[in-house]
């Protein structure tokens, strides 16, 4: 077992949690005159200070061959000491030390592991808090409010793609391109409020609010285009919504069941089977799809069974990607006449009433014809050829849930949407991952089309609109300070020099 133990954090083998918490028990408090606590543990005294020493185990929770409790704080250099015997000096700082870990009561060696300390200063003793080693961290400022986000991310991740993108985040990308534009609008903010404070002494040119005005209208194309995202980064970080919709008795159950191999779904020759949203999460090509079965979308007399065709509808509507799946045995045999009938069906499943006549979402959804070890040969080859030379048409595939015929040239199709939809996290600029960085990102081009509109009417309120544009983008990155455009005002322009 591996034992990192330091000043600054304490890390050990899980199964020392309940022994860590009785050394922290047995230490002796007395308050000495100068009103500091002090601490003792077999003779060894340590200052306690304002703040307090936290832990918590750092490695997650559950049986490992090695695991890590993590502190912060003074206390944990007499943990260190009292847990492996060390009773003058600690180790040497960033070097290991192999020791054995003792009960601090009993004296009874529990193990031997490796420990490492790393002199630090940040102060009782008590469990620490969720997520606060890491909000200790951001207060620091060794991380900001972006990469402790890209952290969450990572740990959360479950894909190959997703830690893709939260590592990127948390390396700090997305931090630095909110950063440069909050030191843009700083500079914008500094040179309006020079203008308005300045400009009758004679002390700043006339050209300075034309410089302003190009720098807003740049800044609002950059954030304009970050945001016409379709929401890739958003998608890839909780998943893309992928649909099953078709016909009752088309098969969407047993495509789902063949997808995550195994029966998560009821499937029945009997028409109407599934009732309700049936739902499985995937793995397709290191992205996250959370894949959802549903009701056969026919008229019913069964008011369940209606308000499961309701929920299908909604939920295509709502869908990122939508499979729709048809039998077929039940297609006209004649190709011209399939064609037609495969064109109806699927303006009838993917938006009945909003989608125009020759307009599809191709983007959107996949054409899934199941049941093809039933269709003869020659019938298939003709409708292929025949659904060419439709316009418009989402990507086709033939597949049996039956035989696994097609299965993994439709999985390779699937893989290419899901890809698109998500966009590759490496490529290009950082990518919105959270909602709020998107409303916060509107509220700042909502701000400075205020400057704009009131640019020649009130420099004040113009002012105040780049002021809140600030706001905004510091609400993101979690910096907002006022200090930074005095500083602006007095470098780019020398006042009071």
């Amino acid at each position: 077992m591996k034992c990192l133990v330091s000043n600054h954090m304490i890390m050990l083998p899980s199964m020392f949690r309940g022994i860590w918490r009785a050394a922290v028990g047995n230490l002796r408090t007395r308050r000495t005159p100068a009103r500091r606590l002090v601490s003792t543990c077999d003779g060894v005294q340590v200052g306690l200070a304002d703040a307090e020493t936290i832990f918590a185990l750092s490695s997650g929770h559950g049986r490992c061959g090695v695991a890590v409790v993590r502190a912060s704080g003074p206390a944990s250099s007499t943990a260190l000491r009292c847990m492996t015997r060390l009773t003058r000096n600690l180790p040497p700082p960033r070097k290991a030390l192999l020791r054995s870990i003792t009960d601090p009561q009993s004296k009874e060696v529990l193990d031997r592991g490796l420990v490492f300390w790393f002199p630090g200063s940040v102060p009782g003793m008590r469990p620490a808090e969720a997520g606060e080693f890491t909000r200790r961290a951001f207060q620091a400022g060794k991380l900001g409010l972006t990469e402790v986000e890209g952290l969450g991310d990572l740990i959360h991740a479950e894909t190959e793609a997703q830690r893709r993108q939260a590592l990127r985040q948390m390396s700090g990308d997305l931090g630095r391109l909110y950063q440069d534009w909050s030191h843009k609008l700083k500079r914008c903010l500094a040179h309006v409020e020079a203008f308005i404070d300045f400009s009758e002494d004679e002390l700043i040119e006339d050209g300075v609010l034309n410089q302003v005005d190009t720098w807003v209208c740049d800044l609002q194309a950059e954030i304009e285009r970050h945001l016409q995202d379709e929401r890739r980064g958003e998608r890839l970080r909780t998943g893309v919504q992928v649909v099953i919709a078709g016909a009752a008795n088309a098969g969407k159950s047993s495509l789902l069941n063949t997808l995550c191999q195994r029966p998560a779904a009821i499937v029945s020759p009997i028409a109407g089977t599934t009732r309700d949203i049936v739902e499985t999460a995937l793995d397709i090509g290191g992205f996250p799809v959370l894949l959802s079965d549903t009701a056969g979308l026919r008229e019913s007399p069964d008011l369940v069974e209606r308000e499961g065709v309701r929920r299908a509808r909604e939920r295509v509507d709502q869908a990122d990607l939508t499979l729709v799946v048809v039998d077929c045995a039940h297609l006209p045999s004649d190709a011209e006449q399939a064609a037609t009938f495969l064109e109806g069906h699927l303006r009838s499943v993917l938006s009945p009433q909003e989608q125009p006549e020759s307009v599809f979402p191709a983007e959107r959804s996949l054409l899934v014809l199941n049941k093809t070890d039933l269709l003869p040969e020659e019938q298939r080859l003709e409708l292929d050829w025949e659904l060419r030379r439709v316009s418009g048409l989402p990507p086709v595939c033939h597949i049996s849930c039956h035989t696994n015929e097609g299965l993994q040239d439709f999985l390779a199709v699937l893989h290419r949407s899901v890809k698109t939809l998500c966009g590759d996290p490496l490529s290009c600029a950082p990518t919105l991952t959270q909602a709020r960085h998107r409303a916060h990102l509107q509220q700042c081009f909502a701000a400075l089309a205020q400057y704009q509109r009131y640019r020649d009417i009130d420099l004040a309120l113009a002012a105040e609109g780049v002021r809140l544009a600030l706001t905004s983008l510091g609400r993101i990155t979690g910096h907002v300070g006022a200090e930074e455009i005095l500083d602006i005002i007095f470098k780019d322009f020398c006042i009071g020099k």
